[in-house]
């Protein structure tokens, strides 16, 4: 099981893969604002942990292991964030308060946060119901 900071990686390193074809030690590095010397430690981790293939300087590929913990990582993250839109948490807030709460919530929590949205998107009105008691409960305050 990863940790939370190889999760971390994994999940950009999938998002750069799907999106560039490749991942590299610097763009890895610069979206997770940390340093190159970290990334490859890290790399090297994950590749002991048969995530990815590394090759120094030759780059790194996921393994079938890695690339299905990459893909539910990055849906995890996703599905947190149509969560947190949908009960109304501001867009300004939403991406730090997934990275903070991503990594502490179980997989039977995040299943029953997919089933809740999935109730919300099957019924249009269920989330109009929703948003009118915020309204209504945000104007007793």
């Amino acid at each position: 099981m990863p940790t939370p900071s190889m999760e971390d990686y994994l999940e950009r390193i999938y998002k750069l893969i799907d999106e560039k074809g490749y991942a590299r030690v610097s763009d890895i590095a610069e979206g997770l604002e940390v340093h190159p010397s970290s990334v490859t430690k890290m790399i090297q981790k994950l590749d002991k942990d048969e995530y990815l293939v590394y090759e120094k300087y030759r780059g790194l590929i996921l393994t079938p292991k890695g690339k299905k913990v990459g893909k539910r990582l990055v849906d995890r993250h996703h599905l947190l964030e149509q969560f947190l839109g949908m009960i109304g948490v501001s867009d300004e807030h939403i991406y730090k308060d997934v990275e903070g709460i991503e990594h502490h919530l179980s997989w039977n929590s995040i299943t029953c946060i997919e089933t809740l949205v999935e109730y919300f998107e099957r019924d249009e009105s269920r989330l109009q119901q929703l948003r009118d008691l915020q309204k209504e409960t945000a104007g007793e305050s």
